[in-house]
């Protein structure tokens, strides 16, 4: 037997899937800014916010376990190893934001500003 597919309906206006606090923020600061309304963006954005989420999750864990330690025998310094994953997600996030095109102002226009100015009446003087 088969499962069946079960339809799920999107809020309007809200995120696909749960979303934390800053994730949350994050979603709500974009759509209020924008019209994000393909599958495909809003799928990105909600990636996004949930990265965001897990970002600041793994950031509170490095705060409260310190950015490295020192071997007690050795005296080796070594890194929390989830700087690195902090990193990677501070990373996927910016990309994300790349992707859906947010970061980017419009290119203002280029050329000469309106016929305002006439050069035989100002010659003319």
């Amino acid at each position: 037997m088969t499962a069946k597919l079960k339809v799920v309906e999107m809020q309007p206006g809200g995120p696909p899937r749960p979303l934390g606090k800053h994730g949350m923020a994050l979603w709500r600061s974009i759509m209020d800014e924008y019209a994000i309304s393909d599958s495909g963006g809003v799928e990105l954005l909600t990636q996004a916010c949930q990265a965001l989420d897990r970002l600041e999750a793994i950031s509170e864990l490095i705060d409260h376990a310190g950015e490295g330690s020192v071997h007690s025998e050795t005296g080796v310094v070594r890194s929390n190893p989830l700087l690195k994953e902090e990193l990677s997600c501070r990373a996927f996030v910016a990309k994300c934001i790349e992707r859906l095109n947010l970061n980017s102002e419009p290119v203002k226009s280029t050329g000469r500003p309106p016929a305002s100015w006439n050069y035989e009446k100002a010659t003319a003087s």
